[in-house]
């Protein structure tokens, strides 16, 4: 795989503002599922391999966040629920979808912005430790929602869902609640039978209709997380050569519009908005390039193109 650093690309420094008198616009990945699916786990592996997670915040080229970060307060009697694991975090809810898609709309403008980080021992926003979002080339949006709102879902360049089967999901998520985040053993698993289960199939579960790329197994699925990695490479190495583009669309549309059946010129798809239906052609049919025997490590969506 070709490298980020590549002699013939020119690093766009994360935090610059604009690129040759334009702004930076990233693109912006939605990666949904369920509870302990392996969403975040899957990003990590992303920024990982593209040599971003130890790196600077304002060195970054790719960034990820989490819905986490944009639950609602709760009043005084649901602090109250919380405690006892009796209010109900799986429901939208218990999200602030305004605020979701006001961040996500500076984000996309190329502005730098603050959110808060998450505790999840007093299910409160810890406002005194913000992260600290710089102007990025692809950002990660991460969460069990990401696709329910409709205004946010139509934020997205391109949208994955991590499919894990339930028994996994509910085995990562004991001991992580345990450990990690001070539950006890029945509480888990009441609030997991009495709001995560009846949620994850009411609101989460029925998005999945919404994503381009389905991910079977999560993180543990290799091939699959590889070819999104070359994926955004070939972007990034792309942007940083030619320059800032609006968005991973308009590049992804320089190799499909360039040729097309009706003679139509390069670039007039990007005009009329089906950048982001080319890019997901391209991905879908690297998908289908590759013969691994006994080895389905995508289901192909019936959103995306067959050829």
């Amino acid at each position: 795989m070709a490298d980020l650093n590549n002699k013939k690309s020119t690093r766009l420094h994360n935090g610059d503002p604009a690129v040759n008198g334009k702004v930076k616009s990233p693109f912006l990945i939605g990666v949904a599922g369920g509870t302990a699916s392996g969403k975040s786990t899957v990003c990590k592996k992303i920024m990982e391999q593209l040599g971003q997670a130890e790196m600077d915040d304002t060195q970054r080229q790719v960034v990820s966040i989490s819905q986490d970060s944009f639950y609602r307060e709760l009043t005084p009697a649901e602090k109250q629920k919380a405690q006892k694991s009796k209010f109900n975090f799986d429901h939208p809810d218990a999200f602030n979808e305004e605020e979701m898609y006001n961040t996500l709309q500076r984000i996309l403008k190329g502005d730098k912005v603050e959110i808060p980080s998450y505790d999840y021992r007093t299910n409160s926003l810890d406002f005194e430790n913000k992260l600290v979002i710089y102007p990025a080339d692809v950002v990660l949006f991460e969460g069990i929602l990401v696709f329910y709102f409709p205004k946010i879902r139509d934020l997205f360049h391109m949208k994955l869902f991590v499919d894990t089967d339930s028994d996994t999901r509910l085995a990562r998520r004991v001991p992580r609640d345990i450990n990690e985040r001070g539950r006890d053993l029945d509480a888990v698993l009441t609030q997991y039978m009495t709001f995560v289960k009846p949620a994850f199939e009411e609101f989460c579960s029925p998005t999945k209709k919404f994503a381009d790329v389905i991910i079977p197994r999560g993180a543990d699925n290799t091939v699959a997380i590889d070819l999104i990695v070359q994926h955004i490479r070939d972007f990034l190495n792309n942007r940083s050569y030619n320059g800032s583009t609006g968005n991973m669309a308009l590049y992804m549309n320089l190799e499909l519009c360039g040729s097309t059946a009706d003679g139509a010129a390069a670039g007039t798809d990007a005009a009329s908005g089906n950048g982001t239906y080319n890019a997901i052609r391209r991905f879908s049919t690297l998908c289908k390039e590759l013969h691994m025997k006994g080895n389905v490590f995508f289901d192909t969506n019936k959103n995306l193109p067959h050829h």
